[in-house]
């Protein structure tokens, strides 16, 4: 059997007359990888904490392998003048320790020293202490901070830079059981995927509350769902669990169903001869058997999170355009040569490392920042649907839902108000509650209420999942595929950008720029570059301006077949667009109905139609076809 890393057994607790635990029970094996997973609000923090020893469980018991070390990320992020290296570094106590002690040895040694010096260098050779630096300073580069930054002082950062400073502390010493909670919160698209491959190979015991599904398929070799006040283990990564778990509720229902339909046939048969004297004997044993029979309980799935965004009025695109655009604070352009059109149909993410400019140019796009120089046209009607977690801080803690959409609606009747909320997942008790008292994700979920309450044409999501478990993650994804506007999407979560967005803008060295290829592309990508990265830190700085020149060559090449890619996706969408008008003239003309209703003129109207569209239908095809051979040519003369 393999050694357990922690085990919980029967363990309840609860926290005033709420029980959060009753009868949980769990193991997990030293170097196994788990997914810790359940609805907002179920426990899995308070499971951290208990496993700490912060809490103590109501009964039952935990226990983790005697002399394991302990490591998760301080709720407290660092601060002060100590370095982003020095800080990560103090986190491995044992090396800290061992070197003060060398020092202090070294320094002045005292009368046989030497024996202890030997044993601290064995020490310090087993635990790989003359990598530590290394090892430090790449952690730091993989979340997202360049080696120039690494002797700045922590106090130099905002708290979300410092929070992954703690996170950088956490991973560094490599616990013998690590307990990360939500990790990716505070991290941007680029340093998420560098976390999941760390993470993928990570040497110890490792259990990951989160709620994005791609680490947690990338990452878990098991998932543990608190479910019930319970702890079910399931094994294998996400999609894994969730087609198990399903399994298993439909076996559920089958067998209650059946259990039921047994119940009743009994029931029936005991109603009908109880009273006839010569069948009261198989009558009482039946009466006996249906006292034996287990009462069923009712499968009750948890309620499903809804969204719901209203379709604005059509308008005509283009909907945004900006020409020679640069944007930026107090004079200060961080984008500049923003040329960039937004239409009705478009699904877009912003790609690139935080601090580039995603967020500069969403501000500038929802008019919360306007240009230092170039033009900007958008529709006089346009409206704008803005959403950014900060936003939760804006809330008054002492109002209701149905308080603050009352505010933005102040014409509408109550009934329409908080119809508007239900489509949020705002039912009548929700609506009434008082924002204190609602948790992260019900918070984000007002804000999406608020943001759309004008139904905008053009939805712009800042990190929209932060705070949403997988459930609502799934239903706001649900809602943005249908939801007839534009989407402008900033996300760490890769699933979320996979399934929404067609197309890709990377934000970098002050640019924003059509990405020609799909999410994995862009892992290559992102991937070749630190590879490059690598290779100049440790090759002659002769060599970099070649790398350079080279790096810059193949992103000019990129962004010249960009447009061409572009074109042949436009005139694919336009004759999807004009095949499906076909099909739909072709149908109606096929319906024996519409030759009783509307006569001749209906008829010749629709065949009129028809033909015209099979002209436009012709000119889409060549002009596709034209689009294709130049792409083509292009990519020919580039190799």
């Amino acid at each position: 059997m393999t050694a357990a890393m922690l085990h919980i057994n029967d363990l309840s607790f609860r926290i005033g007359p709420r029980v959060l635990f009753d009868g949980a029970t769990l193991h997990v094996a030293a170097n196994q990888r788990v997914g810790l997973v359940g609805r907002n609000g179920s426990g899995k923090t308070t499971l951290f904490r208990l496993i700490r020893g912060e809490l103590s469980p109501s009964g039952g018991g935990i226990s983790v392998r005697p002399r394991a070390r302990l490591g998760w990320v301080s709720q407290d992020a660092p601060d002060g003048e100590i370095s982003l290296l020095d800080c990560v570094l103090a986190a491995d106590a044992e090396r800290k320790a061992l070197l003060d002690e060398l020092e202090g040895l070294e320094g002045a040694p005292p009368a046989g020293a030497g024996a202890r010096i030997a044993e601290i260098h064995e020490r310090l050779l087993a635990i790989d202490a003359h990598s530590a630096p290394a090892r430090a300073a790449a952690i730091l580069t993989g979340l997202g901070f360049p080696a120039e930054s690494h002797g700045l002082p922590v106090a130099h950062f905002s708290g979300g830079w410092r929070m992954r400073v703690a996170l950088a502390a956490a991973l560094f010493p490599r616990p013998d059981l690590l307990l990360l909670d939500e990790p990716t919160n505070h991290l941007d698209l680029e340093a998420t995927l560098w976390l999941q491959n760390h993470l993928a190979g990570y040497p110890g015991t490792l259990i990951i509350i989160s709620h994005d599904r791609d680490l947690l398929n990338a990452v878990p070799d098991r998932i543990v769902h608190l479910d019930g006040k319970r702890l079910a283990a399931y094994g294998g990564n996400y999609d894994t669990f969730e087609k198990t778990r399903r399994m298993k509720m439909d076996l559920a229902a089958k067998a209650l169903s059946k259990q039921m339909e047994q119940r009743r046939k009994i029931q029936g048969f005991i109603d009908r001869f109880r009273a006839k004297a010569t069948k009261a004997r198989q009558a009482q044993s039946r009466i006996k058997m249906l006292e034996k029979m287990e009462v069923p309980v009712p499968i009750v799935e948890e309620k499903a999170i809804s969204f719901d965004f209203p379709d604005p009025d059509p308008l005509s695109p283009p909907l945004i355009t900006i020409e020679g655009g640069s944007a930026g604070y107090d004079g200060r352009a961080v984008l500049r040569g923003l040329d960039l059109r937004i239409d009705t149909d478009d699904r877009i993410a912003l790609l690139g490392a935080n601090g580039n400019g995603k967020s500069t140019l969403a501000k500038l796009l929802s008019e919360r920042l306007g240009l230092i120089e170039g033009t900007m046209r958008r529709s006089p009607k346009l409206k704008i649907g803005y959403f950014a977690q900060h936003q939760t801080e804006e809330l008054r803690l002492s109002a209701s839902p149905l308080d603050h959409m009352a505010a933005k609606m102040p014409m509408a009747t109550e009934a329409k108000v908080r119809a508007h909320l239900g489509r949020f997942g705002f039912g009548a008790e929700l609506a009434d509650c008082k924002v204190a008292t609602l948790s992260g994700g019900e918070k984000s979920r007002l804000l999406f209420a608020l943001m759309s309450r004008e139904a905008p044409h053009i939805l712009i999501l800042d990190e929209p999942t932060n705070h949403l478990d997988i459930d609502s993650r799934a239903a706001l994804t649900a809602a943005l595929n249908a939801f007839d506007g534009a989407v402008i999407l900033i996300s760490h979560d890769s699933h979320l950008v996979e399934m929404v967005a067609d197309r890709l803008w990377r934000v970098g060295d002050g640019r924003c720029l059509p990405f020609a290829g799909d999410l994995e592309d862009y892992r290559k990508t992102l991937l070749e570059e630190r590879r490059a990265a690598a290779r100049e830190t440790r090759e002659p700085r002769e060599a970099a301006p070649d790398r350079k020149e080279d790096r810059r060559a193949k992103a000019d090449r990129r962004a010249a077949l960009a447009p061409l890619k572009r074109r042949v996706a436009d005139t694919e969408k336009t004759l999807e667009r004009l095949t499906a008008a076909s099909a739909g003239i072709e149908n109606a003309l096929a319906d024996p109905g519409l030759y009783e209703r509307d006569g001749a003129a209906q008829v010749i109207a629709l065949q009129k139609d028809l033909a015209a569209l099979a002209a436009e239908i012709a000119a889409a095809e060549a002009a596709w076809m034209q689009a294709m051979e130049d792409l083509e040519t292009a990519e020919a003369e580039q190799v």
